[in-house]
């Protein structure tokens, strides 16, 4: 299994992206920084998208993958839970901001979208994903990929703590996991759902406790203006847990 790191942060400047991930080239999970980072032939290899909530910095680039598509006659598949269907349908392919490319063209339209139900194993272009609740302001779940090989890659998503019972169901040998704040803001990840250095330390440590061992760990959804902070953070972290943990970038490929 092939990761690459297509958008790693929560802010977008010119060396920062929203967050998307892609798997050997042909699923993608989340869709923030995804057309803009691959050519249109790239883009024509995906065959699935999996989303984790509607948060912008998660959606923004599935009106321009479905531009796209429609414009080569191509269809991509779209996996995610119903309140993601409502907020897109509602608020980006509303025929009003975007077109809606879940209708459009006729007869095949540009995004199929299929609804998925945390804890249902799916079948997903020869993957099995496991859709799991995170603890975040809006509705999220993570995504546990299994390739046909038996690697596999738990992304969180956004999340706060609390992660016990999302621990129970999932067993990846990489976990990717968001760190957005530092240990100074750990009122307000609490507050907004998401993740410090020191939040991170718990959570891992609820993991090895639950599990017996820790994945390799890879930080995602950094807050840019932060991210030194929060590497210094994090290095202090891995040393009182013995794990290496890394700090993810724009490009960045993961191999299992």
């Amino acid at each position: 299994m092939n990761i690459q790191v297509l958008g790693a942060h929560n802010c977008e400047s010119r060396n920062s992206k929203f967050i998307s991930l892609l798997i050997d080239d042909v699923l993608a999970i989340d869709a923030g920084g995804l057309t803009s980072s691959l050519s249109f032939e790239a883009q024509q290899k995906l065959k699935a998208i999996l989303l984790t909530h509607h948060h912008y910095d998660h959606v923004r680039d599935v009106p321009t993958i479905g531009m796209n598509f429609y414009l080569s006659g191509t269809t991509i598949n779209v996996y995610a839970t119903q309140s993601v269907y409502d907020a897109l349908t509602t608020h980006l392919l509303n025929d009003k901001l975007y077109p809606n490319f879940l209708k459009q063209p006729q007869g095949k339209p540009a995004i199929k979208f299929t609804i998925i139900e945390p804890g249902k194993l799916e079948q997903i272009e020869g993957y099995s994903v496991l859709a799991t609740p995170v603890n975040h302001s809006e509705p999220t779940v993570g995504y546990q990929v299994t390739s046909p090989d038996g690697k596999a890659v738990f992304y969180t998503s956004d999340t706060g703590p609390g992660l016990t019972d999302c621990w129970q169901k999932v067993s990846p040998q990489l976990l990717i996991i968001e760190v957005t704040l530092t240990n100074r803001y750990e009122e307000y990840a609490k507050e907004s759902g998401h993740l410090t250095p020191a939040l991170l330390e718990q959570e891992l440590a609820s993991f090895h406790g639950l599990k017996g061992y820790l994945p390799q760990v890879v930080l995602v959804h950094m807050n840019p203006n932060l991210e030194k902070e929060i590497a210094a953070e994090v290095a202090a972290v891995a040393r009182a847990l013995n794990n290496p943990i890394t700090l993810a970038y724009e490009g960045m490929q993961l191999h299992l």
